[in-house]
């Protein structure tokens, strides 16, 4: 039986992917606490619902942001096309134009502990240079949700709520984009490596008289066949063994999408079934 090592996996090395997941977490978030907040409001001990809402919700705004940083990081990192990344950008300053103050009330409702004082960074630093910090923590306070304009405010800033929703979704299908992107360079390049190890291997891969089949699917995956037809009975034990050595001369192995656990690959070629192409798991340390 093959199976990975729960340790042999670290999200070091799908940064990417963990982006598109937290973002998905957060718009999720966004649109819970808007429908809650776009509803009646409830007394919690001695708070309203839609206050406690408001604050979760502007967390959340921002937290996209930081999921949107991590995905051009990844991006960048992998030498993706910068075309790729500039799309990113374009969302992420959409997502600004719509919620342009989310960055400011994020940092008041976060940091109270210096914007209470006056002693914030940013639009705070700035007000100092005229007024006593006392009068800029005068200016910039007073957090909350207004249902009647249906804005969350913080001193001078606002967010309209209507907007989070949207914009949160937008921003969400950017990332998802750009990670679809990411596992489909790199489901490519696999198939390349795949086909490139065969061929040196003189294994008839590609049309039309490809006795392996090997194909990329719309799932983002590598499979691996037998054309049946073109391989007679006595040959398909020895060409699934010649398979198999091939690509594990370069670092990939067959798997069974079935049964992921199963270790009789060759038997599973030679009765027809489609494999998937993996790269094996990099040596723990």
């Amino acid at each position: 039986m093959n199976s990975n090592a729960p340790d042999d996996w670290s999200p070091a090395d799908h940064p990417y992917s963990i982006a598109l997941s937290e973002a998905n977490w957060w718009r999720a978030t966004v649109a819970l606490t808007v429908g809650r907040m776009h509803s009646d409001d409830v007394q919690v001990g001695w708070f309203s619902s839609r206050q406690i809402d408001a604050r979760t919700l502007v967390v959340a705004l921002r937290q996209l942001l930081a999921a949107v940083k991590l995905e051009r990081t990844a991006l960048t990192d992998l030498g993706m096309d910068p075309a790729v990344i500039s799309a990113l950008d374009d969302a992420e300053q959409a997502f600004l134009v719509a919620l342009p103050n989310i960055k400011h009330v994020r940092d008041g409702l976060t940091h109270f502990e210096d914007w209470a004082r006056g002693q914030g960074g940013g639009p705070q630093a700035a007000a100092r240079k005229t007024a006593d910090p006392r009068a800029v923590a005068r200016r910039f306070w007073s957090f909350g949700y207004d249902p009647v304009t249906d804005t969350v405010t913080m001193g001078p800033f606002t967010i309209p709520v209507s907007a989070a929703l949207p914009a949160a979704s937008a921003l969400c299908e950017a990332i998802y984009a750009a990670t679809r992107a990411v596992d489909q360079r790199s489901t490519a390049q696999l198939r390349d490596q795949a086909v490139q190890a065969l061929t040196e291997a003189a294994i008839p891969c590609t049309p039309p008289h490809d006795a392996v089949r090997v194909s990329q699917g719309r799932d983002t995956r590598i499979w691996l066949s037998f054309e049946l037809t073109r391989v007679p009975d006595g040959q398909r034990g020895e060409l699934a063994e010649r398979v198999t050595k091939a690509l594990d001369g370069v670092g990939l192995r067959l798997t069974s999408p079935v049964f992921p656990q199963a270790d009789d690959t060759a038997d599973r070629l030679i009765a027809g079934e489609a494999l998937t192409v993996e790269r094996n798991s990099p040596p723990t340390t």
